[in-house]
């Protein structure tokens, strides 16, 4: 028996006066009387995955590269950011997960960092583009806006399972739900509320609401996707300037609105938040590397692969050159004994 969409949250919008009903279970069944749950948050960031390869499928197929080794690609990649996004949340909580060490594998209850994920798809992309001969910046091009597709599809997990919220506010685009709340009681020394007795009630008589971060990302996460394609179809000037674009744009959303979060992983004992600084230093590095890049090219262009040439098609023509004198000599032959034939 299928027991579809369970644990229910309810959740208001400042603004808007209708109450949603957000489901984070997809389904739950029993088997041999062990019950199985699949989540909303599942069912999402697969969809998001799925939508992210499509795409990068599609423009990899425009530029001529061999999807084949593609697939190659995002096998290891996804397997490779999985690792390493449960292994980056670990390190940064290590405080809790050395004295919980058999919760290390249980990702199912949480705990998968997008900068791991991303660093350890990466790792593993380039380790199978140099095995598989296949042009790593091109693919880092492909990647920059399959991952925002990605990354913005999947922040509505984090709005069915109620987390990745913020600091209060008291704007009309705020949400609040039962959960939230729940969260808020559970940590009143993030929102300045160590001393209410009836936090429910003080939120409810002051009309609070919180941050939606994962919709700030997801808005900010789609709108890149147009920047990106726009000026990759634009203004690309070298392999790789897609994906620097990518640092950039995700970075400088990332470290700001990180700033509105109350679950942040931090560097050790500081007030330091590792993604507001990683996203810092991301940002930094790339506009580096764009402004030099494009200001080299300015006195010596190159040519892009995948727009200028296609080393499929060079291939092809090399494989025909070296063919040609073969066939040559076959017709010259042929003609040879149709001649001698007449004479005969």
């Amino acid at each position: 028996m299928v027991e579809w969409f369970a644990d229910f949250s309810r959740v208001s919008f400042g603004g808007i006066e209708k109450v949603f009903d957000v489901s984070s279970v997809f389904c739950e069944f029993t088997i041999n009387g062990q019950l199985y749950s699949i989540k909303w948050y599942g069912v999402i960031i697969a969809f998001g995955l799925v939508l992210a390869a499509l795409f990068g499928g599609r423009i990899a197929y425009t530029w001529k590269m061999d999807l084949s080794k593609m697939v190659d690609v995002l096998i290891y990649g996804m397997f490779g950011g999985i690792v390493c996004a449960r292994a980056y949340y670990v390190i940064f909580q290590w405080d809790y997960y050395s004295i919980h060490p058999d919760e290390i594998f249980q990702i199912w209850r949480g705990g998968l960092a997008i900068y791991g994920g991303i660093i350890g798809g990466l790792i593993a992309a380039f380790i199978t583009c140099k095995l598989e001969k296949l042009n790593f910046y091109n693919l880092l091009d492909c990647a920059g806006m399959s991952l925002l597709i990605g990354q913005g599809i999947g922040r509505w997990g984090n709005y069915a399972n109620q987390e990745a919220f913020g600091v209060f506010t008291n704007g009309n685009y705020g949400m609040m739900s039962d959960k939230v709340i729940s969260y808020i009681e559970a940590h009143p020394e993030l929102y300045g509320l160590e001393g209410v007795s009836d936090i429910p009630r003080y939120i409810e008589e002051n009309n609070l609401f919180v941050h939606p971060t994962f919709f700030y990302e997801f808005a900010w996460c789609m709108l890149g996707v147009l920047v990106l394609y726009v000026i990759t179809r634009k203004f690309r000037r070298f392999s790789g300037q897609t994906f620097l674009c990518y640092g950039i744009w995700y970075g400088l959303e990332r470290a700001v609105v990180e700033g509105l979060r109350t679950d942040s992983l931090y560097m050790g004992n500081t007030d330091l938040r590792v993604s507001q600084v990683l996203s810092i230093a991301i940002v930094v590095v790339c506009v580096v590397i764009l402004v030099v890049k494009l200001l080299s090219l300015r006195k010596k262009p190159v040519l892009i692969e995948g727009v200028d040439y296609f080393p499929a098609d060079e291939k092809q023509v090399k494989k025909s050159k070296k063919n040609k004198p073969v066939l040559e000599e076959k017709e010259n032959e042929d003609f040879a004994n149709d001649s001698k034939k007449d004479e005969e």
